[in-house]
């Protein structure tokens, strides 16, 4: 739930911030709706102002992106960015060894976040939560080695 809560805390943010660049493109054009002309809205019949409004909509997708991308790479726990990226898999072996990939994971542990190279489906990367006990693992490789 805080994964989720945070994401909408990241999008409310930008939302403000764009609001914001809006009313200033806004107030820097204000001369340009009072035309005298049966009160025509400036969107459409003023270049500077439609290409003012067209690279803000184009901000506003990219500022979304860019939200929903930084997202993605967090930690699902303590929302953390995912780090120690690990090359897994290989092309010319994608049969015995897998279909190549990276790996990230959560300096404290929480999770693995494993993301295709190539996205050929629309399935999404794979979150691979861990347990509390982090040293569990690593005690069942040494008993495994005796």
């Amino acid at each position: 739930m805080k994964y989720w809560g945070y994401l909408l805390l990241k999008l409310v943010a930008a939302a403000g911030v764009m609001f914001f660049v809006w009313a200033a493109i806004v107030a820097s054009f204000r001369g340009a709706f009072e035309n005298p002309l049966y009160g025509q809205k400036p969107f459409g019949h003023d270049l500077g102002f439609t290409t003012a409004m067209l690279l803000y909509f184009l901000a506003c997708f990219g500022v979304l992106h860019l939200v929903i991308w930084d997202q993605r790479y967090r930690c699902r726990t303590c929302l953390r960015r995912l780090r120690m990226p690990v090359s897994r898999g290989s092309w010319p072996n994608m049969l015995l060894i897998g279909q190549p990939r990276t790996e990230y994971i959560c300096l404290y542990g929480h999770g693995t976040l494993k993301v295709p190279e190539v996205r050929i489906t629309t399935k999404s990367p794979d979150w691979e939560h861990h347990d509390d006990d982090i040293w569990k693992e690593l005690e069942s490789l040494e008993e495994s080695k005796r």
